[in-house]
């Protein structure tokens, strides 16, 4: 037998297992790609008509979002599991089949459970819902969706953090909605040469002067620190948490402006240089 004989042998047998798997295989891909499509479809309009219904019953946000992500979950994952068993598994065999799938993606996938369990420990003690302004893993900014998996943030510039969920509850959590009032502190800082008691009767009139500011609470108005070129005040003014960063900036732009209306003096670094006459 030559070598050619042989190749074209092979090639023969090669191709005809090849013909054989295209065959058997095409009309099933095709099949499960179509039923993938259409239960994708239908899944998804499933998903759209429960978190619907969950808008209506007006059930909370928070827990509205991670049921709804769940839900969507649960359907896209039944989805890909029909759709394997379309190619390669017989009607006899698809529940044996079906567990294994779920096995496999169990084990690939371990890592995810945590994330879940996680989720599931954010809606059960509430360190935080969607809208609170909060921070986490050295990150800032508002809650927009607790996922089953992810916690999604919204900073403040209009940037999207996809957190883990396991993440989140990892670190210490610092949340700023969680409080009805909030406290505004501002450090201002006067020349030496100024009145401290003008600085803080300037102040006290601004704090008065500004709606937001709640006038059930106490001002703070305090000499904190003479630094090496300014005396430091501290002012401090209380305020709904929702009005936090209006007053904040506000404040901050208002002193500008009064102080340079009193002619009251924002110092900035210097240094003071002595001459001797040396022989």
């Amino acid at each position: 037998m030559n070598l050619n004989s042989f190749v074209s042998k092979d090639l023969i047998k090669y191709s005809d297992i090849a013909i054989e798997w295209i065959m058997t295989y095409t009309p099933k891909i095709l099949g499960a790609l179509l039923t993938f499509w259409i239960w994708f479809k239908v899944a998804n309009f499933i998903w759209k008509s429960l978190e619907k219904i969950l808008k209506k019953e007006k059930i909370d946000k928070t827990i509205g979002n991670f049921m709804s992500s769940l839900i969507k979950n649960i359907l896209k994952a039944l989805v890909l599991v029909a759709a394997v068993w379309i190619i390669w598994v017989e009607t006899g065999s698809f529940v044996a089949m079906f567990a294994a799938v779920w096995i496999a993606i169990g084990m690939a996938l371990s890592w995810t459970l945590w994330h879940f369990a996680s989720g599931i420990m954010i809606l059960l003690f509430r360190p935080y819902k969607v809208w609170d302004l909060i921070e986490t893993s050295g990150h800032f900014g508002t809650v927009k969706e607790v996922q089953i998996f992810n916690t999604i943030l919204t900073t403040l510039d209009a940037k999207t953090i996809i957190i883990p969920n396991s993440t989140a509850i990892e670190w210490s959590i610092i949340n700023y909605s969680m409080e009805k009032e909030k406290r505004v502190d501002l450090e201002i800082w006067i020349s030496y040469t100024d009145s401290i008691d003008k600085a803080k009767e300037v102040l006290l009139k601004i704090a008065k002067a500004e709606k937001k500011v709640l006038d059930d609470k106490w001002y703070t108005i305090w000499v904190k620190e003479l630094w090496d070129n300014a005396v430091i005040l501290v002012f401090r003014v209380w305020v709904k948490t929702a009005d936090y960063w209006d007053i904040y900036f506000g404040l901050t732009e208002t002193i500008k402006k009064t102080f340079d209306k009193e002619e009251l003096n924002f110092p900035f670094p210097q240094r003071d240089i002595h001459l001797y006459n040396q022989k």
